[in-house]
This record gives C-alpha cells, sequence and structure tokens, in this order.
C-alpha cells in the first residue's frame, strides 16, 4: 500500500482515470462493432455514418492521450479498407 501523501494521491488519480479509460475503450468498442455492422449491411449511408462516428471517436480519444496516435491511424486505416470496395480484376 502507498506510504507517502503522494503516493496516496497518486492511487486515487489512477483509479479515477483507469475508470474514465474504461468508459472510452468500451465506447470505442461498441462503435467499432456497429461499424462493421452496418458494412455488411446493405445500407451504404449507414456505413458511412457510423465509421465517421467511429473515426470521431478515435481523434477524440488521442486528442485526450487515452489511446495512442499510431493505434487510432492504423484501426482508422482498417475501416477505411473495409468501406471501400475492391477493385475488380481483369
Amino acid at each position: 500500500m502507498a506510504n507517502t501523501k503522494s503516493a496516496k494521491k497518486n492511487v486515487r488519480k489512477t483509479a479515477r482515470r483507469t475508470a474514465r479509460n474504461q468508459g472510452v475503450f468500451a465506447r470505442l468498442k461498441t462503435l467499432a462493432k456497429q461499424a462493421r455492422a452496418a458494412v455488411l449491411g446493405t445500407d451504404v449511408a449507414k456505413a458511412k455514418e457510423a465509421a465517421r462516428e467511429y473515426v470521431a471517436a478515435m481523434d477524440k480519444a488521442v486528442k485526450s492521450g487515452i489511446i495512442h496516435a499510431n493505434k487510432a491511424s492504423h484501426a482508422k486505416s482498417a475501416m477505411a479498407k473495409i468501406l471501400t470496395p475492391a477493385p475488380s480484376k481483369k
């Protein structure tokens, strides 16, 4: 257990931040699932809107320092890849 006053404060701060981060991670996971499900559906506009929400949430998480910028970039790239149709082979 923490011995010093500052160590005890750090324990409290970590607990608050962990709770906040878990909510953000859950939201990102939900948005990713919704976007993938929308892509599998037939409504293109709904898929694009779901992907836009997911990308916006990723950018917001990066801005607040919850996830790393490279992780967000990788996830956004993967989402764009599944949104765009594969080129046909001739």
